[in-house]
């Protein structure tokens, strides 16, 4: 009798379950902004451990997030840091796995045309998408922005720029669109403003948006973004009110001075970016994303003794620690549960698939995508990787757990570090523990077998003409 009450509640309740699904609201698509830094190390921001450092934006993101821990890019040098993370595919298969030469960032391909990025995944569900700075993987035509999938673009073909003059290489190298055009003001500013307006024209329209931000920041300058008829010092950029707000001179040459107040500045972008967000109702349905391209650079006259990748070893491009493992914060209301860590292993490679689940859309049956969904990693479950490997020209890492391999060229040994006990990487227990290194060496020696497969062909590389001289 109990077993037929049961039924008869089930079946007067069914209809009205019924009802109530049919009648739900639709959940709007979520948005997705994408901010990328430029070599920023893991230990330069305030929630990565740095004392010295104002970034309370950043810092604040984390607390709002997941903040993560173990969180590596495949590769240590831009052009193809970017490449994988807009593929989700590592270098080895997506054709782009070198830092592209002057020519090749003004009319190189670069990243292979066969090669399918997030934007065009996320228009495919009704996306309106932008990119805001740095491109650096080819301005070909077909290559650029506004023809792989973004509606709008305005930033740099480049891999740097002077953060003022935006220049490189003796030419002014801020694009809208295909056409160059003369902007005023400081790249982190004219990169993250219109990422702000690009918000409020989209959220007025009601449409979903997805949003890169790569910033050139705080990418070191050189000789090749000064003007060779002005004679001006290479030093980190920024606006003096920054320095300033350390209790510095505006017009302080100190390089430790200015880059603590370059990473300020970005914060302070970054933060325009939040707030545009709050003001337009779209906080919590907007997935952010703050990762690094590389850890920095730490070499004379770019990062060394200025930039952080503590406790790491190394920096860019090498591919100890300190050059692979990156901050990266997440934000997701209702998703991520905030104030959280994730120690989970995850990459760069992850973001693509992650867009996709939260567009809701199936991984594509016709490519290989190296990313997994990291969204079980970021809310507490382990990592969905056995393995990742991080290569750049000759050399080659790596982990498996918290163990790890690592060489300079084929070759060369094989180094073995375990990362639970020494995460410096100080101490190579490749003699004592032969059996591992060779296990590991086994595994990397299948996945160079694996990568080559659906793996696309390195687009032909441009002569070296001599370029056309655009003055700013």
């Amino acid at each position: 009798m109990k077993n037929v009450l049961v039924f008869l509640i089930a079946i007067l309740l069914a209809p009205a379950a019924w009802l109530h699904a049919a009648d739900a609201p639709k959940l709007p698509l979520p948005n997705i902004v994408l901010m990328y830094a430029d070599n920023l190390g893991y230990g330069d921001l305030g929630c990565y451990g740095n004392i010295k450092v104002q970034s309370p934006r950043l810092d604040r993101l984390a607390q709002e997030g997941v903040r993560c821990t173990d969180f590596y890019v495949v590769t240590a040098t831009c052009t193809p840091s970017r490449g994988a993370i807009l593929t989700g595919r590592h270098p080895q298969r997506n054709g782009l796995a070198h830092q592209l030469a002057t020519t090749e960032n003004w009319n190189g391909i670069g990243l292979p045309h066969r090669e399918r990025l997030i934007p065009q995944y996320l228009k495919a569900a009704g996306y309106a998408t932008a990119c805001f700075g740095k491109w650096n993987i080819g301005f070909a035509e077909g290559s650029r922005p506004t023809e792989r999938g973004f509606d709008e673009f305005l930033g740099c073909r480049s891999g740097n720029i002077h953060y003022f003059k935006h220049t490189y290489h003796g030419e002014y190298d801020i694009f809208e669109g295909i056409a160059r055009r003369r902007v005023e003001g400081y790249s982190t500013d004219i990169f993250a403003d219109a990422t702000c307006d690009y918000i409020k024209r989209q959220s007025k329209a009601g449409n979903p948006f997805f949003v890169y931000l790569p910033f050139n920041a705080p990418h070191y300058v050189s000789e090749v973004n000064m003007l060779p008829d002005e004679n001006e010092k290479p030093m980190w950029h920024v606006p003096g009110q920054y320095l300033e707000r350390y209790g510095w001179p505006a017009d302080d040459q100190t390089e430790q001075h200015r880059y603590l107040a370059l990473l300020t500045a970005m914060d302070d972008a970054v933060g325009r970016v939040l707030d545009t967000l709050d003001a337009t109702g779209q906080r919590e349905n907007t997935l952010v994303m703050f990762i690094s391209d590389m850890g920095a650079i730490l070499r004379p006259t770019h990062g060394k003794d200025v930039a952080s990748n503590a406790p790491f070893r190394a920096g860019a491009p090498e591919l100890y620690e300190g050059g692979i493992r990156v901050p990266a914060i997440f934000r997701w209301p209702g998703k991520i549960k905030p104030g959280t860590e994730s120690h989970a292993m995850l990459t760069h490679l992850d973001v693509l698939p992650l867009c996709l689940r939260a567009v809701g859309l199936q991984p594509p049956t016709d490519r290989i995508l190296d990313g997994q969904d990291p969204l079980p990693a970021l809310i507490g479950s382990e990592s969905p990787h056995a393995r990742i490997v991080a290569t750049l020209r000759n050399a080659a890492a790596m982990r498996e757990g918290h163990l790890k391999i690592h060489r300079t060229a084929p070759g060369k040994p094989w180094e073995f570090y375990d990362l639970a006990a020494d995460p410096g990487e100080t101490t190579n227990l490749a003699d004592a523990r032969p059996a591992d290194v060779k296990r590991l060496s086994n595994a990397f020696t299948q996945w160079e077998h694996d990568v080559q497969q659906d793996a696309s062909a390195p687009a032909p590389r441009p002569s070296s003409p001599t370029p056309t001289k655009a003055k700013p």
